[in-house]
């Protein structure tokens, strides 16, 4: 296994690190079986696959309060006991849940208890953005995450992130933190905080963590026949997790990438990959054939959003990009509609839906694209509003 340093913390994180958000589970028929409550994870074979990446170096590993409907932390605990000594846990506040600052402890202390630990080595605020970033700092959590790094609950602070890079960059300055997780993949190169700001949070000290860099396994699916043309073309023959993985690696400013595995030979592949990880070891043919991929990717696109944000911020807080992508990417990658319907209806905050446009045009005038955009959003709330769910 290969090692790179987080940041200006000085530790040591494995280039492979262990996404706790898609363990397997007993009886489940697909990816969203995970958000439901009643689906119990399959503790026997998850366990076989923690014990593999941690007999292959892998000392990273990424859980959340609320991942498999609260359950994630609590197996973690329990499969991580015995090499506590030897691993990096992270996990996060969930944010969507806080309403008062004594949240934060509530929470905290629950997750320690889940986890059987009594410090946590990275303690993110999960999804952070402008739409909670002032609230949280008002209900102090800023000073609360003092409070932890002060007496040793916690070692280091960080933050995950979705939204544009305007905010990422406000964040980053706004705290001492200690690393962030921000979603980056070959398709995502200029989306949310992107290669922008991942080189702005490098500079700055803080690690990076990658999360989706398989854009949710979207990547490496039912690949169209013009990108699979293009991995044929290729004079070093690689599957499209390797050219994934290895995107996201040749990028010295990554710390570490997260992969959420559901299956032993999942975890036993990206061993292997992460053996050739290595910054900068891809050639500019490598690199250019990518880039055709990432192109052919884009000619699917519903709408031709390139998510630069100059409609943003729209007046009355809708996430214009956000919208675009869940909606694109349930034309763009197989058996992806489901996914974007749960994430539009549970994870987007209501205001920044589109069903929240008001048909004011600013954003229309404002677009390099012109994309209709107002008339647009009627289409994405049609296809991934709940009434679209029966």
């Amino acid at each position: 296994m290969l090692y790179r340093k987080m940041g200006k913390t000085n530790l040591d994180v494995s280039i492979l690190g262990f996404g706790a958000m898609r363990l397997p589970m007993v009886g489940a028929k697909s990816e969203m079986d995970s958000f439901d409550p009643n689906m119990p994870i399959d503790e026997e074979e998850a366990t076989k696959i923690i014990e593999h990446a941690v007999g292959s170096g892998v000392n990273y590993f990424d859980s959340a309060y609320v991942y498999h409907a609260g359950k994630s932390e609590t197996f973690l605990g329990k499969a991580l006991k015995k090499y506590r000594s030897r691993v990096h846990i992270a996990t996060k506040l969930p944010t969507w849940n806080v309403e008062k600052a004594e949240d934060f402890d509530r929470f905290f202390n629950e997750q320690l208890e889940k986890l059987q630990t009594d410090y946590i080595d990275f303690y993110l605020i999960h999804g952070l953005g402008n739409s909670n970033w002032g609230k949280l700092r008002d209900l102090g959590v800023l000073e609360f995450l003092d409070r932890l790094r002060a007496d040793g609950r916690i070692r280091f602070p960080g933050f995950s992130f979705h939204d544009d890079l305007k905010v990422f960059k406000e964040i980053v300055d706004g705290y001492d933190w200690g690393m962030c997780m921000v979603q980056y993949n070959y398709y995502d190169q200029v989306f949310q905080a992107g290669k922008e700001g991942i080189a702005y949070a490098a500079n700055k000290g803080l690690g990076v963590a990658i999360m989706e860099p398989l854009r949710g396994g979207k990547l490496v699916g039912k690949i169209p026949s013009e990108v699979q043309a293009l991995w044929d073309s290729a004079k070093h023959k690689r599957t499209p997790v390797e050219w994934a993985l290895r995107w996201v690696w040749n990028q010295a400013d990554v710390s570490t990438v997260l992969s959420g595995t559901s299956t032993l030979a999942q975890t036993e592949e990206n061993v292997k990959l992460a053996e050739n990880g290595l910054p900068d070891s891809l050639t500019p043919e490598e690199l250019e054939l990518i880039d055709k991929a990432r192109m052919a990717y884009r000619k699917m696109l519903k709408v031709d959003c390139t998510g630069c944000g100059y409609c943003m911020p729209c007046p009355n807080d809708v996430n214009i990009p956000q919208n675009f992508s869940m909606y694109n990417d349930t034309y763009m990658f197989d058996n992806t509609l489901g996914i974007s319907r749960i994430l539009y209806n549970k994870m987007l905050p209501p205001n920044q839906r589109a069903s929240e446009c008001t048909e004011c045009y600013i954003c229309e005038e404002l677009c390099p694209q012109k994309i209709e955009i107002p008339k647009n959003m009627k289409d994405v709330h049609k296809r991934l509003g709940k009434e679209e769910t029966k």
